[in-house]
């Protein structure tokens, strides 16, 4: 027994060790993927054999990342590009600035706004974040430091949510008068319930990243400076899942709720008959008996 016990502790070990070796080589090995419609939107694809693990990083640090016209083009820009890219498998966004996620929209730029141009503004903010939501592979939201208004929205437009302790989330429109226009009142309430987050959205409070954690708000909490480790940890672990079995459950999901059960249900049976005939399925069925790593190649 003493045996035994020993074999499955170093089996442990050596898994453990295995996961940190990959985790750093997939921290350490970036490659810039294309250029961007915007300076301070970058898109990167992890340069790893086996990875379609892909990065938008966030690079305005004086504005704190606020979003402004030229932004917002190089974040659709990198959205489009991910979604027709057949190799993805996960998205990641996070930001080159320290201690500083998103800060919203850029109000400096928005002042010299006229009314009809704002609306404009808002609407294509949340006509990109709808996008975002719907994009066909998992998406992670990376916080470190703020995220604040439209930065805290497009949080919410992402599958998982990760972020730092000293991470800080809030939505502070009511204080200008206005409300969150980007999807924050109808992505909030689905995620921490509805009153919860009428008092986030009517008192504008800010909420650090354990107490997001509590209310259901981020996925994961971790010490400040490891939210993007822990993401990559998250972003590998997808990585390593059939890709077409992982849009499919994305679909049967999303789609799901927003209709009844009966009829969510026969979306799952639909979602499901689709990878009934896929060379994935049969993989994984044929890895499984031969106790090996599946190897899926997303057909």
């Amino acid at each position: 027994m003493v045996a035994i016990a020993s074999v499955a502790k170093s089996l442990k070990n050596l898994k453990l060790q295995n996961t940190t070796t990959h985790l750093f080589r997939l921290q350490s090995i970036r490659t810039l993927l294309l250029q961007s419609a915007s300076e301070s939107v970058k898109l990167q694809k992890l340069n790893d054999s086996d990875s379609g693990i892909l990065e938008v990083n966030l690079e305005r640090p004086e504005t704190k990342n606020a979003i402004g016209n030229d932004m917002l083009k190089g974040l659709q820009y990198a959205f489009e590009t991910v979604n027709t890219d057949h190799t993805a498998k996960v998205l990641m966004i996070c930001s080159s600035v320290p201690k500083v996620f998103c800060a919203g929209a850029d109000l400096k730029e928005r002042k010299a706004m006229s009314p009809s141009e704002v609306q404009n503004y808002v609407r294509s903010l949340r006509s990109t974040f709808s996008y975002l939501e719907a994009l066909h592979v998992p998406t992670i939201a990376v916080i470190e430091g703020a995220a604040l208004g439209g930065g805290l929205e497009m949080a919410l437009s992402c599958d998982l949510r990760i972020c730092g302790e000293d991470a800080v989330l809030g939505l502070p429109e009511t204080g200008l008068a206005i409300i969150p226009g980007a999807g924050g009142t109808q992505r909030l309430p689905r995620l921490v319930g509805k009153s919860m987050a009428k008092e986030l959205i009517f008192t504008g409070r800010r909420i650090g990243g354990r107490d997001a954690l509590s209310m259901g708000l981020v996925n994961y909490c971790v010490p400040a400076g490891e939210a993007r480790t822990k993401a990559l940890e998250v972003a590998w672990d997808i990585n390593q899942k059939g890709p077409l079995a992982i849009r499919m459950a994305k679909r049967a999901i999303d789609g799901g709720l927003e209709v009844d059960m009966k009829s969510g249900l026969e979306l799952e049976e639909q979602c499901y008959e689709q990878l009934l005939h896929t060379k994935d399925r049969l993989e994984g069925l044929a890895a499984f008996a031969e106790r090996r790593k599946p190897n899926y190649k997303g057909e």
